[in-house]
């Protein structure tokens, strides 16, 4: 399984979310509380938006985050609205660059952290219904990858939940034709750069954590003095697959079968439930 942390707001250093927090997605790469594994060391990612670029650019790398040079240089130079990070432990595909979160179609990211359960048995199943000019996009091997391919296929870019809805019914009916009793973990983050979307969701109904922040207006009252929190504007938003630090008040975990969207304005947080492809 893997650890990941989605950013939306105003515009700061990758350093500040990815190395500064007490219990940082750096640190979790080494000491994870809530994963499935301790240690994080299959390989990482980050995407960023820029605002004068139609795409996100992406840095991914093999090699453990914790002590990536070019990681930490990037952190110390990069500034974003909104970016993904994400580290990886593998559940049995190889340890390559192309098998690395985030992955990007477009202007459209991805990243997911669970798995599809015997993927080996249902991989070519799945393969086949990605729509066959999406298909030469797919560089990996990883169920992740072939999620979002699905997705795009079954109508990401025009009803992002619908899609991911509709991606996730199709997993589980393909699964359970070829006998596997609980084909789907989830937990996703996808973004367009403007809004971005998380689902937590497992066919068992015992989702991987994920937990998203409390409004910056509610966290400077809780807590006046902390700099970071005068900084930020109010629409400023984290979610991650778990706290960056034990902050009172400042985490919220999100519900099992839920989906959440950040966007300009008000904030949403809806029930999830696959839907027949």
């Amino acid at each position: 399984m893997c650890r990941w942390l989605a950013y939306s707001g105003t515009p700061v250093l990758l350093d500040t979310i990815l190395y500064k927090p007490e219990h940082s997605l750096i640190d979790q790469s080494l000491h994870s509380r809530l994963g499935v594994e301790t240690t994080n060391g299959d390989g990482f990612g980050i995407g960023w938006y820029a605002s004068e670029l139609d795409t996100p650019a992406v840095y991914r790398d093999i090699g453990p985050a914790w002590n990536n040079r070019n990681l930490r240089e990037i952190a110390d130079h990069v500034r974003s609205p909104h970016f993904f990070a994400h580290i990886r432990a593998s559940t049995g595909t190889a340890v390559q660059q192309t098998n690395c979160h985030p992955f990007r179609h477009g202007r459209w990211m991805w990243m997911h952290n669970g798995s599809i359960a015997d993927f080996h048995l249902i991989r070519r199943d799945l393969a086949v219904a990605v729509d066959a000019e999406l298909f030469p996009g797919i560089e990996g091997s990883t169920d992740s990858e072939t999620m979002f391919y699905l997705a795009l296929t079954f109508g990401l870019e025009e009803d992002p939940p619908g899609a991911v809805a509709r991606m996730a019914g199709f997993v589980e009916a393909t699964g359970r034709r070829h006998g596997v009793e609980f084909p789907l973990q989830m937990t996703i983050a996808v973004t367009d750069g403007e809004r971005m979307w998380a689902f937590r969701y497992s066919t068992q109904g015992a989702s991987r954590s994920l937990y998203y922040s409390t409004e910056v207006e509610t966290l400077r009252a809780l807590h006046p003095d902390l700099t970071f929190l005068r900084e930020v504007s109010d629409e400023t938003r984290l979610i991650v697959s778990e706290p960056l630090g034990d902050l009172p008040g400042a985490w919220n975990e999100v519900p099992e079968s839920s989906y959440g969207i950040v966007q300009p304005g008000v904030d949403e947080l809806l029930p999830f439930t696959p839907q027949p492809v």
